[in-house]
This record gives structure tokens, sequence and C-alpha cells, in this order.
């Protein structure tokens, strides 16, 4: 079950931290803050900011689907 929620949790962290990049090159007023000349360490952060961010909602949504997994084998006598 551990590697289960750990292979989950490193999918939806990829997923997620794709689609925030597209938002970010899609949507002008979310890029907005990316554009312009910034220097190597401002766009380091802002690469590392985007994947921390991705890795938390990855963890929220991994630990709730597999919380509720959990919770429903309880309820079911299974567990």
């Amino acid at each position: 079950m551990i590697k289960a929620s750990l292979l989950l949790m490193l999918l939806l962290t990829v997923l997620i931290g794709m689609g925030l990049r597209w938002r970010q090159d899609r949507v002008p007023q979310v890029g907005a803050a990316r554009r312009g000349r910034q220097g190597f360490l401002a766009r380091g952060k802002a690469r590392i900011d985007l994947w921390i961010t991705a890795a938390a909602i990855a963890s929220l949504i991994s630990m709730l689907l597999m919380g509720g997994l959990h919770w429903i084998r309880v309820w079911l006598g299974h567990g």
C-alpha cells in the first residue's frame, strides 16, 4: 500500500506540475510575473515554487484517495 501511495503521489506531482506550467504559459495573468528579464536565481526559484506547489497538491489528493480507500475497507469489514 505504501508503494502504491508513493507511486500515485509521484505520478500526480508530475501531472499537476505539467498542468501548472501549461497554465502559466496559456493564461496571460498567471504568466505575467514570469515574463521579462529574470535572473538565473529568480527563474530557479519560480521553477522550484511550481514543483513544490505541485507536490503539495499531489500529497493532499493522494492522502484523500488512499485514506478514502482505507475507510471503505474498514466500513465493509475487510480491514
